[in-house]
Formats: structure tokens, C-alpha cells, sequence
């Protein structure tokens, strides 16, 4: 259902501002680091962070978040080597909400 949810915001125009009710950015960023480690926009959203971090965009989201990124090639040899037990979006969403948990 998370995952469903999360498509469909990430379904909406790169522009559209995001207002979420927490303040996570920088650890949301460290943790996307360790899915992600050769992701260009995360090392730049982490560098430039100015708190706080809200609104967001679409567009940035998709581009650092690893949720929004269940089917990315980086996302999903790292689910993968976190215990995922395929490689289908859903499946890469669980093991790195389960690996986010334990971060």
C-alpha cells in the first residue's frame, strides 16, 4: 500500500511542491547515500540543505529519494544485497523500508 501510495505522488509534475510534516531531509539523505552511493542529486541535495528542507518538489524527490527509485538499477542491486526477495518494485520498497528501520 506504501508503495502504491508513494507511485502515486511520484506520477505528479516534477514541479508540484511537496509540504510533508516532518523534518527527515538529512537523515532521509544519509540513508539514500547508502542505497544510492554514485547518485550525483543526492550528494547535491545533501551538500545544499538548508533547514528547513520544506517544500520539496516532485522532481527532486524522484531524483533522491530511494522510494521513489524502487525500480532504478543502483536501488535494486542494493535491495538485493539487503535480503529483497526479488527485484519487482514492491518487493526492492520492503527491503529498504525494512533496511531503513535498522539504519
Amino acid at each position: 500500500m506504501m508503495h502504491a501510495s508513494l507511485a502515486k505522488l511520484a506520477a505528479l509534475p516534477a514541479e508540484t511542491r511537496v509540504y510533508f510534516g516532518h523534518e527527515y531531509t538529512s537523515a532521509n539523505l544519509r540513508f539514500a547515500a547508502a542505497v544510492d552511493p554514485d547518485n550525483l542529486e543526492v550528494a547535491r541535495r545533501a551538500r545544499e540543505l538548508q533547514l528547513p528542507s520544506v517544500p520539496s518538489t516532485i522532481g527532486e524527490e524522484r531524483a533522491t529519494n530511494p522510494f521513489l527509485r524502487c525500480a532504478e538499477p543502483a536501488v535494486v542491486a542494493a535491495a538485493l544485497a539487503q535480503g529483497a526477495a526479488a527485484g519487482d518494485p514492491v518487493s526492492v520498497f520492503a527491503a529498504i523500508r525494512t533496511w531503513k528501520d535498522r539504519f
